[in-house]
């Protein structure tokens, strides 16, 4: 499945920092960043569980906002951009 994902951790903390750090980790481990706050993921259901489980346990539920949209099947393979934006190989192999 494609999925958009998006967050706003609270930062006015060095704690509220480390959070947005880890949840930013937690998403390049899954998919690719488009914008400062914006992953792209392609997942099944496992690979899903386990990013909500990881995230769950990493934010503040109190003052932290995770959102994740499920996109039509291949939804990835039809983006527009404009500006400087770029589309990115979801689906071949990554060389990091």
């Amino acid at each position: 499945m494609d999925l958009l994902v998006t967050y706003d951790v609270d930062t006015t903390s060095a704690e509220g920092r480390r959070r947005l750090r880890r949840v930013a980790k937690l998403c390049e481990g899954h998919g690719l960043r488009v914008q400062q706050s914006v992953f792209e993921i392609v997942a099944d259901d496992k690979s899903l569980l386990e990013l909500l489980d990881q995230l769950n346990a990493t934010i503040d539920a109190d003052t932290d906002n995770i959102r994740i949209y499920r996109l039509p099947a291949r939804a990835f393979d039809d983006v527009q951009t404009l500006g400087i934006a770029q589309t990115q190989p979801h689906r071949q192999d990554l060389v990091l």
